[in-house]
């Protein structure tokens, strides 16, 4: 046998192997630049008028007869009702809480009682025009021309303001989210001499809607965060 032919197959197994090893570099290679990604995110915000508005009206009555305590209640609710219809409130946008009467005597830990009754009552107003409310909460003080005494420091009966409406603005700010992300991922492609590929991921975060500020209740800003990666192109 000659020596050629003895190590031909040698030759041939080591030209297989460096063979195999050239594709199996060129295929990893491949998958990795195809897995090199950037991970960005886009914000996007908003401000909106609140467009639902919930008014407690909160008043307290004191007394030792339950007769003249009852009365007194009749009175104010029928003075904040008459009050708030004469100025354009809808019959459906009012509701009359249950009044909460409490017997001072019948309290344990209470001494120097003043007054046996104390009952406090709320008169709820629920409406979507909510100019008109506000303009009607600036003008409660009118109800004391009437005796009304309007209670304001409970704070469990504050005014509070709503924006429902936030399906109508979704997909604008969420596409407002991702343009973000995009310009902020092509950024980063431009500084590492890149191209930004197509989105590999995205994930939207959860939306969230706050007070503007502690003065302006009734303008809220809506708030998104969209998490996007991009495959990065050389």
């Amino acid at each position: 046998m000659k020596l050629s032919e003895k190590f031909l197959p040698s030759l041939l197994i080591a030209v297989g192997i460096a063979v195999s090893g050239l594709c199996i570099k060129s295929g990893m290679e491949s998958f990795a630049a195809k897995e090199r990604v950037v991970s960005v995110r886009g914000l996007a915000e908003r401000e909106v008028k609140a467009n639902k508005v919930t008014w407690p009206i909160q008043f307290k009555v004191v007394g030792d007869e339950l007769n003249a305590v009852y009365n007194s209640i009749q009175k104010n609710n029928a003075a904040i009702i008459d009050f708030l219809k004469q100025n354009g409130v809808k019959d459906d946008e009012i509701s009359v809480n249950a009044p909460d009467l409490t017997d001072m005597e019948a309290e344990r830990y209470v001494n120097n009682i003043r007054y046996r009754y104390n009952v406090s009552q709320v008169i709820v107003v629920v409406s979507n025009d909510v100019d008109k409310i506000s303009n009607l909460i600036m003008r409660q003080t009118e109800l004391l021309k009437q005796g009304v005494a309007i209670a304001a420091s409970d704070y469990q009966y504050k005014v509070s303001y709503e924006f429902t409406e936030l399906n109508s603005i979704k997909p604008e700010m969420i596409a407002e989210a991702t343009k973000a992300a995009r310009i902020a991922g092509e950024q980063f492609a431009k500084d590492s001499d890149s191209e930004l590929g197509k989105i590999k991921k995205a994930t939207q975060g959860q939306f969230s809607i706050e007070n503007r500020d502690e003065n302006t209740p009734y303008i809220k800003k809506v708030r998104v965060v969209s998490y996007v990666e991009f495959f990065i192109e050389d």
